[in-house]
This record gives structure tokens, C-alpha cells and sequence, in this order.
């Protein structure tokens, strides 16, 4: 197979049959092999591509014929062949045992003669060398055995008083016919709890990574679930291969526990211009970092992905240092940051996403089309930190509660809609009652001048001028009948213009908006319906008109003849003034003046009377409908704290034992405490405020007791003198406030701070290092998401043993259903986490860049050295590193 260095940049699971045998083998099974050798290997070759083998294992027993054939053939057609044989030890436990991929057959042979067969000539027959000595010697020849059909006859459990076998630090693998969990209850449960690590007469400092690999006798065998594996390599070679069983946790997979993975994925990122021009980078769909000396770039890399999306930093500090890195890696050359992505929410489709610097992002679909979304409609549970932001996101709790509230599942947000509706309602059930007060108000004030308004009459009365004038109360009461009429007609015709406004428009069902409907004749009938409803209506709003203008005909002569007979009255008037002796210096037409100005104004405000009643029924209901306002918002409230309750439960629980949430609804009194300071209470200042701090009572409670007054004040909360005072003077309106007042939820959170399996030791965030606060928040952040989280040196505020012990153990996990990208410089997250892609910066020209030989996951040699070299550690972590490096 030609080398495609190129194509290899992150690791990636490559399907695995590593108990292939040529054609003679069915001979060990004392039968004849109809197939010649070349057509058994071309059926073989064509089963395999059929079944998308990548990598065979040849292990004919005790043999190598064969090899060069199938080698040739199957390198042509890009499957990697390690061949290799399988033997028999002293004990007669059959191991198979593979070789780099370049090893000839004659090389082979020698190695095969090292094993001390019985028989060189017959390969069935076991070897003078102990399996101990098997492995031993295996392993110094540059190979990798593993033990073969372990559970079945001649297998290494299957034969008793085998466990220090078992238990030899270079046997990495173990062969079982299908999945761990088939195991169950065989032999007692014995196979099971050994791969399990769970005998202790078998326990393994690395757990065994168990394979299928059985014997493929027949070209159609492999196509068998049971025949193949799969391992994950940046490239498919032998040295990756056994490096991936110095982590088979991550890298060895059986094909039923291979999981599904329907994340979100950034597949690609490209630069145009800028300090990282030219960069253009693959990213896996698990955990990628980017590493590097200080100064190369990782943070712009990251920022210039959140500007691509348009993200929002989380702190001022954030955003302060997003905006530096961008003007000035981006912004100078005006350059271009494209994202090629893959979108859960949207089924899997794919987007581009492109942004220049000065200019919003555009998003094209695969068609090239552009397309109507923003990047945070495909991507909308992406999470981006940079430097120190995780750090600077502890310090604020509201910060930290707005975090948590994303992980939270449940009903509570449904029932934060309800609560924002009666909100609403109550808002504009105060608005409605502070207009009705203060219209109320109004007309008392007149009401109230009434009285005297009617004294006042009685002194004009006592001039003896009553019966003259009798009449003008008379014309001042005909005056409102009048404007009464002209209303109602008024009203008519705009009941009539409102219906026109009304009548259907069948544009809607035309018949280019009906065509190629399934039901397109249902809606055609409908539209008739309508159109008669519109015609009928139409004939009946000309009648409605003319009746409207018959009124106003007949009503035109009625009311001109009461103007002038009212005019007569009026003229009558005068002359009677003219009749009313002069007085206390006034003449008689100033006394009757007077006098009807007087009375016209007892008679607008006698029906004010009336419209006072009127009122305080309006607010009597006002209140009315507000106490079911309240009764309903406590209803939500109290619903939402039991669901959120719940939920808070339910992510505890998903945060097992690392990290409790315990939430308090309406916990936060401070919010009173606010309230009731921003109401310039006189007197009254914040410590003698101390006593709503420590309370449970709600704001629309303490409302309620302002309102009954002084002594229920004071035997409910306690409070005396000067608040009482200050209380009590509060206004209706802020009353009304006060009782749609929220309090926010408080949430405690916090770490456990145990190493190890110890009982858990909680304590409270606010009590913690930087380093464990920072720990606690990453917990979170680290619970299952569809869409990406990114981070920039996580390691810079986080405690390096939580780093090693759960961090690391948390992202293996994730990673399988999740994508990550770090920029780090700590050796915890890309080597024990087992990277998929790791990418190393380096600078040249003063520009960032990724070389295709400096990206790939930790089996890469140059990745490999270049990690040893840049990222940080002391001796000891270097040297528990030093095994998965590939060092000596």
C-alpha cells in the first residue's frame, strides 16, 4: 500500500482480524482445502473489504508459509498485514504472536526457531518454552502475543492454576468469542470477574484488554462479528498498534461496544491572512490538543474560533484579551477564520462558517448556499473559555448559578414561562389599579367640593333667586343628554367601520397558495364558505349604514329644534337676571351669573357620585383579580422549586460524588434587602434592614402586614419605631411592587476534595483554592453535551492531583460522546487523556503553523518527541509518562 502520510493526522479506530490463515491451515483441522492458494486469497481479500477490515494478523500455527502471497495482495488493496503465527507453550496454552508489518518471512522463520518447537516441522506441536518464556521472549523480539480463544480449550483460563500466566505484565491481550458481559455466569462467573479484574487470584496491575480475533479457517469468516476488533491508531503500523495496548481502556475496542457518536464536531479549521495564515487543521470527533512552547499561539487559535462563531466572552477580563488577540493576529492582515462543522441539532448536516476580520460571520451549507443560521443555531451548546475565564467565572456566583441552570433538565423552565406570564399580568394589574387610584382620586377631589359647593347655592338661594333660575340645573342636565345621544350614534358607526376592517380576505386560499396540497379541494370549499360569509355580511353592513344615516336624518331637526328652544331658555335667562336686586355691590346680572355658574357645576359633579361607586368597584375587582394573580404565581413558584429541586438531584447524582448541589428557592434575601433601600425609607438604613436577612417571610407578605398597620407590624417581624414609621409610609404602588418582588435561588456547590476511593470530604466553594474552585466549575462542564467545549489551559488554575485523578478520567469518558479541543502545556490532558489529535505549534517568519509530521495522536514519533520536550512535568510525572511515550 502506498504510504499516505498525509492522511494520518489523528488517531481514529481501524477495524482489526488479528487471527487470519491461509489456505493450507485447514489442514490442521484434518480437512482438505478445495481452493488454490490464490483464489482462497482473493475471496479472503474480497471478504475482508466487504467487512472493512483495515489490518489482518496472519497466524497459522507454528507457520509462515504463505505470508509474502497474502501480504502482497492485501497491501495492494490497502489493508495492513502483520504476520505472524500462533504457537502452543509447554503447557499447551495457545498464544499468537504478530509482527511488524515489514517483517519477511525468512525473518519470521528464525524467529519461529527461537521458540524451540518440538517439531519444527510440525507447528501443532507445542514448544519446549514455558508460556512465561513465551511472552518473555516474544516481547524481546519486537513482537506482541496475545493469549488465543482464552475461554475455549487450550486456553489460557480454560487451564487451571494459570494465573501467574495471566498475570505477567507483557501479556496485553486476551482473546473471548464475543463481549465481556456474554460471560455472565460461565463456569460461575469466573471468565467474567477475571476481565473484569474482579478475581483476586487473577488481579492484573493493567486490566487485560480483551479482543476477538477467532480463527478465520474460511475467506467468509472474517466477516464475522467475533473475528475482528477494532484498535485506535493515528496510522496503521505495527508500532502504533502495540502502543495502543499500553492504553486498551482507550484504544482497543471490541465491534459491539464500539459507542455511537452523534456530537456535534469542528472538522476543520483554516486561516487566510493573519498570524496563522495558511494554518489548515483536521480535528477528530474526541479530544484534541493543541500544544506548543509560550508565545506560539494555542490562544489565538482559540479565539480566533470564538470569533468565528461570534461568541460572547464570559467576564470583562474575557473580553478585554479576546479583543487584544484578535486585533492583533486578525486584524492586521484583515485575515479569515473558516470552520467546516457538523451540527447535532441539525441532523448531522454540515456548515461552513466564515469570518473576516471587521465583518460577521456567514454560515454555507454543503450545497454552497448561504445559509439563514447563525453559528450558534448549528453549534448552540458549544462552550468556549479562554485564559483564566474559568478562574474569573468562580469569583461571581451569579455567574456560577447561570452555569449550572444550562445543565439542569426538567420542568422549571416551563414553569419560568409561566411565572414570566402572570408576572406580566400583575404588572399590568398594577398599572390598571395605580389609574383607577389615581382616578379615583381625582373624582373624590371633586365629590368632596360638592358640599360646599351646595352651601354655597343656599346663600344665593336666600337672595330669593332660586325660582327665577330653576331652569338652569334643568338645561345643564339636558346638555349631558345630548352629548349622551351623539355618543351612542358614534359609537354605532365605529362598530360598523370596525366590522368592515373584519370581513374575510380569501387571498390566502387562492388557488397558486392551494396548489399541490393533498387536501388543496377541502380548502377550496372552505374559501366558498368564506366568501359567503363576506358577501352576506357586506349586504348586511349597507343596511347597517343606511340605518346609521337614517338616524343621523331624523335626529338633525330634533336636535336643532332643542337647540333653539334651549337658546329661548337661555334668552329668558338674561332677562331674568336683569330682574335680581343688586347686592353686597353686585349687580343682578353678576349675581345670576354667578349663580349659574355655580349650579352648572353642582350638576357635573352629582354624577361624579356615581362614578366614585363606580370606581372603587373597578378596584375592589382590580384587587380582586390581583389576589388570584398571586395565589396562581405562588402556585408556579412553588411548582418551579419543586422541579428544580429535582433536577438539581438528578445533576448530583450525574456528578458522582465529585461535586453536591444543594439549591435553596428564593434563597437570596439580598434581593429584599435592595428592594426595600431603593425606597429611600426614611431613617431607615441598611442595618436596621438586618432583620429581612434573617426572616422566611415572602415580599407579598410583608406587603400584606404594611397594609393591616402598625401593631401587626410589629407582632409579626418584631420591628419597631422608626421602620414601623418609614413601613407604614410606603405607597400603594410600591406595595403593589413589593408583592410581585422575585427572589432568586441560591445554590451551594461544593467539591469534594478527597483523593483517591477515601470517603467523600465536601466543602463549600467559596472556601476552596483557586485551583478546586476551578476543579468544581470543569466537573460541570465536563457533563454531557452534543456540542464542543474548548478550553485555553485548563491546567493554569486547576490542582494538578485533580487534573491526573479525575479531570483526565472524566474526558476519557466523555470523549466518546463528545468533542474537545484544549491548548494546554500540562502532559495530564493530551497523554493520559489519549489525545485522538494532537497538534503542535511552532512559530517561523514570525507566523503560527501546524506542520502535517507535527499533528497526530501520542503513537506519532514526532508528536511524541516534541510533547516530551514541550510540555511541562517534573521527573516523576515524566516517568510515568515515559511507557506511553513509547520510551525505554
Amino acid at each position: 500500500m502506498a504510504d499516505q502520510q498525509q492522511s494520518y493526522k489523528k488517531a481514529r479506530f481501524f477495524k482489526c482480524a488479528l487471527q487470519v490463515n491461509p489456505a493450507g491451515y485447514i489442514q490442521y483441522r484434518g480437512q482438505q482445502q478445495s481452493l488454490s492458494e490464490s483464489d482462497y486469497n482473493q475471496r479472503l481479500l474480497n471478504a475482508a473489504l466487504e467487512a472493512g477490515i483495515e489490518i489482518i494478523g496472519l497466524a497459522d500455527h507454528g507457520s509462515v508459509d504463505g505470508v509474502d502471497s497474502i501480504r502482497t495482495l492485501f497491501n495492494q488493496h490497502g489493508i495492513v498485514v502483520f504476520p505472524g503465527f500462533e504457537i502452543a507453550s509447554s503447557e499447551k496454552i495457545h498464544f499468537v504472536c504478530l509482527f511488524d508489518e515489514s517483517k519477511s518471512a525468512q525473518e519470521l522463520e528464525r524467529i519461529l526457531g527461537s521458540l524451540r518447537l518440538l517439531d519444527p516441522q510440525d507447528g501443532v506441536r507445542p514448544s519446549r518454552l514455558s508460556a512465561e518464556q513465551l511472552i518473555d521472549e516474544v516481547n524481546q523480539q519486537g513482537g506482541f502475543i496475545f493469549a488465543a480463544h482464552c475461554t475455549n480449550d487450550n486456553g489460557l483460563l480454560k487451564i487451571g492454576q494459570m494465573n501467574h500466566v495471566w498475570q505477567h505484565q507483557d501479556l496485553l491481550a486476551a482473546q473471548i468469542p464475543g463481549s465481556i458481559e456474554d460471560l455472565r455466569g460461565v463456569e460461575n462467573d469466573f471468565y467474567r470477574k477475571v476481565f473484569l479484574n474482579k478475581d483476586a487470584n487473577y488481579k492484573r496491575e493493567r486490566e487485560m484488554a480483551a479482543i476477538n480475533a477467532a480463527d478465520v479457517e474460511a475467506p467468509e469468516k472474517i466477516k464475522e462479528a467475533g473475528a475482528s476488533c477494532l484498535i485506535k491508531m493515528t496510522k496503521p503500523c505495527f508500532a502504533s498498534f502495540k502502543q495502543a495496548f499500553l492504553d486498551a481502556g482507550s484504544r482497543v475496542r471490541l465491534n459491539s461496544d464500539k459507542p455511537e457518536n452523534y456530537a456535534s464536531a469542528i472538522e476543520r479549521i483554516r486561516f487566510v491572512g493573519g498570524y496563522l495564515d495558511g494554518v489548515d487543521i483536521e480535528l477528530s470527533d474526541h479530544l484534541n490538543a493543541v500544544i506548543g512552547g509560550r508565545g506560539t499561539g494555542k490562544s489565538t487559535l482559540l479565539e480566533c474560533i470564538r470569533y468565528a462563531f461570534a461568541l460572547e466572552p464570559k467576564t470583562q477580563n474575557a473580553l478585554k484579551q479576546h479583543k487584544s488577540v484578535i486585533d492583533t493576529n486578525l486584524g492586521k492582515e484583515r485575515g479569515i477564520v473558516e470552520i467546516t462543522l457538523r451540527s447535532a441539532v441539525l441532523h448531522g448536516r454540515k456548515f461552513t462558517v466564515s469570518r473576516k476580520y471587521g465583518n460577521q460571520p456567514v454560515v454555507v451549507d454543503e450545497q454552497g448556499n448561504v445559509s439563514p443560521y447563525h453559528p450558534t443555531d448549528l453549534l448552540p451548546g458549544i462552550e468556549l473559555y479562554g485564559q483564566n475565564e474559568i478562574y474569573e467565572m468562580t469569583r461571581d456566583e451569579h455567574s456560577r448559578n447561570q452555569l449550572i441552570e444550562r445543565f439542569l433538565e426538567g420542568e422549571h423552565e416551563q414553569f419560568d414561562a409561566d411565572i414570566a406570564k402572570v408576572l406580566a399580568k400583575l404588572k399590568e394589574n398594577r398599572e390598571s389599579i395605580k389609574r383607577a387610584l389615581s382616578q379615583k382620586d381625582d373624582v373624590e377631589a371633586e365629590v368632596e367640593r360638592l358640599p360646599k359647593l351646595l352651601d354655597q347655592a343656599k346663600q344665593y338661594q336666600a337672595l330669593g333667586i332660586e325660582e327665577k333660575l330653576k331652569i338652569i340645573p334643568k338645561l345643564e342636565k339636558e346638555k349631558q343628554l345630548k352629548a349622551r345621544v351623539d355618543e351612542d350614534v358614534t359609537r354605532v358607526k365605529d362598530a360598523i367601520e370596525a366590522l368592515k376592517d373584519s370581513l374575510p380576505d380569501t387571498v390566502f386560499l387562492s388557488d397558486s397558495a392551494l396548489d399541490g396540497l393533498p387536501h388543496a379541494d377541502s380548502f377550496r370549499q372552505q374559501r366558498l364558505v368564506l366568501d359567503a360569509l363576506k358577501a352576506g355580511v357586506q349586504q348586511t353592513l349597507v343596511q347597517l349604514e343606511q340605518l346609521a344615516l337614517n338616524a343621523d336624518t331624523q335626529l338633525a331637526p330634533l336636535k336643532k329644534a332643542l337647540l333653539e328652544k334651549q337658546q329661548t331658555e337661555e334668552q329668558n335667562l338674561e332677562k331674568a337676571f336683569k330682574d335680581i336686586p343688586a347686592s353686597q355691590g353686585k349687580t343682578g346680572r353678576q349675581i345670576g351669573a354667578e349663580y349659574q355658574t355655580l349650579l352648572k357645576q353642582i350638576e357635573q359633579i352629582r354624577p361624579k357620585q356615581t362614578t366614585l361607586q363606580h370606581r372603587q368597584a373597578q378596584i375592589d375587582e382590580l384587587y380582586g383579580q390581583r389576589k388570584k394573580l398571586l395565589l396562581e404565581l405562588d402556585q408556579y413558584t412553588s411548582a418551579r422549586a419543586t422541579s428544580i429541586l429535582k433536577s438539581v438531584k438528578r445533576l448530583t447524582r450525574k456528578l458522582e460524588q465529585k461535586v453536591r448541589l444543594t439549591l435553596q428557592p428564593e434563597g437570596n434575601r439580598q434581593a429584599f434587602v435592595d428592594f426595600l433601600s431603593e425606597c429611600s425609607l426614611e431613617g431607615v438604613g441598611p442595618k436596621r434592614l438586618a432583620w429581612v436577612l434573617d426572616g422566611d417571610f415572602s415580599p407579598s407578605n410583608l406587603a400584606a402586614t404594611i397594609r393591616q398597620g402598625e401593631t401587626e407590624l410589629a407582632q409579626n417581624f418584631g420591628v419597631t419605631g422608626t421602620v414601623i414609621t418609614a413601613l407604614t409610609r410606603l405607597p400603594e404602588v410600591k406595595l403593589l411592587e413589593l408583592e410581585e418582588l422575585q427572589l432568586p435561588d441560591t445554590m451551594a456547590i461544593e467539591l469534594n476534595v478527597t483523593h483517591g476511593e477515601r470517603e467523600a470530604v465536601f466543602r463549600p466553594i467559596d472556601d476552596l483554592s483557586t485551583g478546586q474552585q476551578c476543579t468544581a466549575v470543569l466537573h460541570l462542564l465536563l457533563l454531557d453535551n452534543q456540542d464542543p467545549l474548548i478550553l485555553d489551559q485548563p491546567e493554569d488554575n486547576l490542582d494538578n492531583a485533580f487534573i491526573a485523578e479525575r479531570i483526565v478520567a472524566e474526558l476519557r469518558r466523555a470523549k466518546l460522546s463528545r468533542q474537545f479541543l484544549f491548548a494546554t502545556h500540562n502532559a495530564n490532558i493530551p497523554v493520559f487523556g489519549d489525545a485522538e489529535w494532537i497538534g503542535v505549534l511552532s512559530v517561523e517568519d514570525s507566523k503560527g503553523m501546524i506542520l502535517s509530521e507535527q499533528q497526530g495522536a501520542i503513537d506519532v514519533p514526532k508528536v511524541q518527541e516534541l510533547a516530551a520536550d514541550i510540555l511541562e512535568g517534573g521527573k516523576s510525572a515524566f516517568n510515568q509518562r515515559r511507557e506511553k511515550y513509547g520510551f525505554n
